[in-house]
């Protein structure tokens, strides 16, 4: 039997507060037809989307959510079929709030 020390990694601090949400929303790449997305949970800054098509790290999207229109982000990563993007512009509190109450999970 041995002993060893433990130290969980550490995780990246967030810039706000994130919320599940399930809001089926087109998005546009560059260069691309507008496709269906899901956009699976939401910050101020971003978002994390299901999607039926690859996308790159550092590509600009254009989503469009329903209740807010055409919002235009960076993916921060990508993986298979989901990506994290950023918004260019962040969200107000006030419509975030709005979406969370519209398109919330419960958690």
């Amino acid at each position: 039997m041995f002993a060893a020390e433990y130290a969980p990694a550490e995780r990246p601090v967030r810039r706000g507060r994130r919320a599940p949400v399930a809001v089926s929303a087109p998005v546009e790449q560059s260069g691309m037809a507008r496709t269906l997305c899901k956009v699976m949970d939401l910050s101020l800054h971003g978002c994390r989307l299901l999607t039926f098509s690859a996308m790159a790290r550092d590509e600009s999207i254009w989503l469009t959510i329903p209740g807010l229109g055409v919002v235009a982000a960076i993916v921060v990563w990508a993986d298979d079929l989901v990506a994290g993007c950023q918004f260019l512009s962040p969200l107000t509190d006030e419509t975030f709030e709005s979406l969370v109450t519209r398109y919330g999970l419960p958690h």
